[in-house]
C-alpha cells in the first residue's frame, strides 16, 4: 500500500503501537447531531418518567434512567474522544451540564419545593421587599447570616424585573454550568491531557448531589460552583514563578473566597480544609508550600472574622447534627441503637439499592487504582502535581467513612452533604487512570470503554439513589409529613388567607410542614420546636392538664401571634417519621403521635381564639391578656 492511501495514524510517544486516527467524519457535526437526537430523547424519557409517577403508573424509574443515560454516555464518549477538538469538547461539558439541570427543572420549574428551597426562596424574596440583608429566617435560621445566594438573586431579580423563582433558576443553571468546567480546569492545573479535564467533570457528575441538591435554591448550589474555580486559582497562584503572575492569581483567590465564605458556612470550611491538605502534601513532599499556606490562612481568616462577627451562631448551629451523629453511631458500635435501616420502606426497585450499595466499592477499587497510578508516576511528574494530587488522593479517601455515617439518623445528613466535596478527590485522581485504560485499547470503541461507561451509569444510579429519596426525586400526589409534597391546596389557602388578612411578618407555632408554607408563601415567621423553645408541648399536652408555664411565658414575651394545628397529626405518620425537629420527644412507633383530642383541646382553651377552621388546618389567635394569673392553665 503506498504511503497515500495508507490510514493515517496518531502517534502514541509512550512506546506502544500507534492508534488508528479518527475519521474525518466524526467530528463536530457527527457529535452534535448525535448528541441532539439523544437529548431531545433524554428530555421525552424524563417528561415521561415524571408525568408517571404523578398518575401512580409503574414504570417511572426505568423512564428515568433510560432518559439520563441516553444522552450522559454519549455525551461521556465525546467528551473522552481521542479526537475530540477543544472547541467540541467544551460544548459537550457544557451541553452535559446543561442536561444534567433538567431533570431538577422538570421536578418543579414554578416555585420552591424542597425544604430548604422555600427558606431560600423566602429570603430572597425578603430581600426585594424590604432590601434588607442579615434578617433572621424562620425556617433555617442560620440562613440570614450568609446572604451571597440571596444578595445575587435579589438583585438580578430587581435588575431584570423577572420573579424571584426565575432569577434563581438563571443564577443555579449558571452555578451547575461552571461547576461542571471548574472541575475540568482544576484537573487540567494537574494534569496537562484535555481528555484527563474532562473526564474528571464526568467523574466528578457521578456522586449523590449533583442532579439534585446542588441544583436546587440553596447555597450550597452557588458556593460550591465558586469553590471549584477557587482551587483553580490557588493552583495557579502556588505554580506561577515569578511574584507579579502570583500576586495577580492570589488577588483573584481573595475576593471569590470571601464570596464563599459570605455564601454558606460548610464550603468556606471545606476550602479551608482542601487548601490545607494541599499546603500539608507540599510540605511533605518538598513541593513549593509557602503560597499555599499563605493561601489556606488567607481562608482559614476569612471564616474565622465571618463566623465571629457576622455569625457567631453557626458553631452552635452545626454541633448537633455531628455530636447526635457520634452518639448513635457509638451506641451501635457498642450493641445498641441508635441505627438506621437503608431503604426501610423505600420504593425504589431493586435495582437502584443494589446499584447503591455497589457504587462505593466501585469507587474504592477506583480510588486504589488511582493510588497506584499515582505511585507508579511520582518520580516523573513535577513536585506540585505529585503532591496536590495527593492531597486529592486523601480527599477522596474521605469519601468512605463519610458513608459509615450514612447508618446514624443524625449523620446521615451530614455523609450525604460531604460526598459532594470528597467526590471532587476522587474525579480528580480517577481520571488520569480512565484515560489510561481507554488509551490501552488498539481500537476507539473498545470493551474497556464499554465496562467504563458502564461502570458510570452504575455509580450515577446508585449515587442518586443512595442521595435521594424518591418523593424528593419524583412527582405525586400530596403525602402528609414529606418536604416535598407538604404544599396542599388547603395549606396553600390557609398561609394566603392569614397573610391576605392579617399581614406579614407574624410570629406563630406550627408543625414542620406547616412552617415551610407559612414561612414561605405566606410571608410569617414560624417556629417549629427546639430543646430551648419546646413549643410541640402544647402539642403535647393532655386535655385539662396545666401548660408549662415557662413555655408559655416565653410565647408571651417573644410575641407570638397565632397557633397552627394540622389535626392530620392525629390521624397519619409523617413520611419522613417528624413532626416538628429531629430531635422531638415524640415516639415513632408506625402509629400517629398524638391522639384527636389533644389536637382538638384548644377549641376551648379561653387564651385561644379560632380565627380559622378548614378541614384540616385550624389557626388560633393567642390572646395572652385574658390568662392573667391562669397562664399555666390548660382549660378551664
Amino acid at each position: 500500500m503506498s504511503a497515500a492511501t495508507a490510514s493515517p495514524t496518531i502517534d502514541r510517544r509512550d512506546g506502544r503501537d500507534p492508534v488508528p486516527a479518527p475519521r474525518a467524519w466524526a467530528g463536530p457535526a457527527t457529535a452534535g447531531i448525535t448528541l441532539t437526537i439523544a437529548g431531545a430523547a433524554g428530555a421525552a424519557a424524563l417528561v415521561t418518567a415524571y408525568r408517571r409517577a404523578e398518575w401512580g403508573q409503574d414504570g417511572s424509574f426505568a423512564w428515568f434512567w433510560a432518559g439520563m443515560l441516553v444522552f450522559s454516555l454519549p455525551a461521556a464518549y465525546w467528551a473522552v474522544r481521542r479526537g475530540s477538538s477543544a472547541r467540541l469538547r467544551l460544548a459537550v461539558l457544557i451541553g452535559y451540564a446543561c442536561f444534567t439541570y433538567l431533570p431538577k427543572l422538570l421536578r418543579n420549574p414554578a416555585g420552591p419545593l424542597y425544604h430548604d428551597e422555600y427558606a431560600h426562596w423566602g429570603q430572597s424574596h425578603d430581600i426585594v421587599l424590604d432590601g434588607l440583608l442579615f434578617q433572621q429566617n424562620p425556617i433555617v435560621r442560620v440562613i440570614g447570616d450568609y446572604p451571597g445566594l440571596h444578595a445575587t438573586v435579589a438583585s438580578l431579580a430587581t435588575l431584570t424585573g423577572v420573579t424571584v423563582w426565575h432569577a434563581a433558576l438563571f443564577v443555579l443553571i449558571l452555578a451547575h454550568v461552571l461547576l461542571t468546567l471548574g472541575v475540568a480546569v482544576l484537573a487540567g492545573q494537574l494534569w496537562p491531557g484535555p481528555r484527563i479535564a474532562a473526564a474528571a467533570a464526568i467523574v466528578y457528575s457521578l456522586n449523590s448531589s449533583f442532579l439534585y441538591f446542588d441544583t436546587q435554591l440553596g447555597y450550597e448550589s452557588l458556593a460550591i460552583g465558586v469553590l471549584v474555580w477557587v482551587l483553580a486559582c490557588a493552583m495557579c497562584a502556588i505554580r506561577a514563578v515569578s511574584a507579579r503572575a502570583r500576586l495577580g492569581w492570589a488577588a483573584l483567590f481573595l475576593p471569590f473566597t470571601v464570596a464563599i465564605t459570605a455564601t454558606h458556612h460548610l464550603t468556606a470550611i471545606w476550602l479551608t480544609g482542601m487548601l490545607a491538605l494541599i499546603a500539608s502534601a507540599c510540605t511533605v513532599l518538598r513541593a513549593p508550600a509557602r503560597t499555599a499556606w499563605a493561601l489556606t490562612a488567607t481562608a482559614g481568616a476569612s471564616v474565622t472574622v465571618w463566623m465571629a462577627a457576622v455569625s457567631p451562631r453557626t458553631g452552635t448551629y452545626l454541633e448537633p447534627y455531628l455530636g447526635r451523629a457520634l452518639d448513635q453511631f457509638g451506641g451501635m458500635a457498642g450493641g445498641g441503637s441508635g441505627g438506621r435501616t437503608l431503604f426501610n420502606q423505600s420504593v425504589a426497585p431493586w435495582w437502584e439499592q443494589q446499584a447503591a450499595f455497589l457504587a462505593p466499592g466501585v469507587a474504592l477499587l477506583a480510588i486504589l487504582g488511582a493510588a497506584v497510578l499515582w505511585w507508579r508516576r511520582r518520580r516523573v511528574t513535577d513536585p506540585l502535581t505529585r503532591a496536590a494530587s495527593a492531597a486529592m488522593l486523601l480527599l477522596g479517601a474521605l469519601y468512605f467513612p463519610a458513608t459509615l455515617l450514612i447508618l446514624t439518623p443524625s449523620g446521615a445528613e451530614g455523609a450525604r452533604r460531604s460526598w459532594a466535596f470528597s467526590y471532587l478527590g476522587i474525579a480528580v485522581v480517577t481520571a488520569p487512570l480512565i484515560i489510561a485504560l481507554l488509551d490501552r485499547a488498539r481500537r476507539r470503541i473498545s470493551g474497556s470503554g464499554v465496562f467504563l461507561l458502564a461502570m458510570c451509569a452504575l455509580v450515577m444510579v446508585g449515587n442518586t439513589a443512595a442521595g435521594m429519596n424518591p418523593s424528593y426525586r419524583f412527582p405525586g400526589p400530596p403525602v402528609f409529613g414529606s418536604d416535598t409534597r407538604a404544599a396542599t391546596p388547603e395549606l396553600l389557602a390557609a398561609s394566603a388567607w392569614l397573610r391576605e388578612t392579617h399581614g406579614r411578618g407574624a410570629r406563630l407555632v406550627a408543625d414542620r410542614y406547616s412552617g415551610l408554607i407559612f414561612g414561605s408563601y405566606g410571608e410569617q415567621e414560624p417556629t417549629t420546636g427546639s430543646e430551648s423553645f419546646p413549643t410541640y408541648e402544647l402539642y403535647l399536652a393532655k386535655p385539662g392538664r396545666p401548660m408549662p408555664p415557662a413555655l408559655m411565658e416565653q410565647l408571651r414575651s417573644w410575641r407570638f401571634e397565632y397557633l397552627v394545628v394540622d389535626r392530620r397529626m392525629a390521624e397519619q405518620v409523617p413520611d419522613i417519621k417528624i413532626y416538628f425537629e429531629t430531635n422531638e420527644p415524640i415516639p415513632h412507633d408506625g402509629r400517629p403521635g398524638f391522639t384527636r383530642s389533644q389536637l382538638t383541646k384548644f377549641d376551648t382553651m379561653p387564651w385561644l381564639i379560632k380565627v380559622y377552621d378548614g378541614p384540616h388546618i385550624a389557626i388560633y389567635r393567642f390572646d395572652f391578656d385574658s390568662l392573667g394569673r391562669n397562664i399555666h392553665m390548660g382549660a378551664r
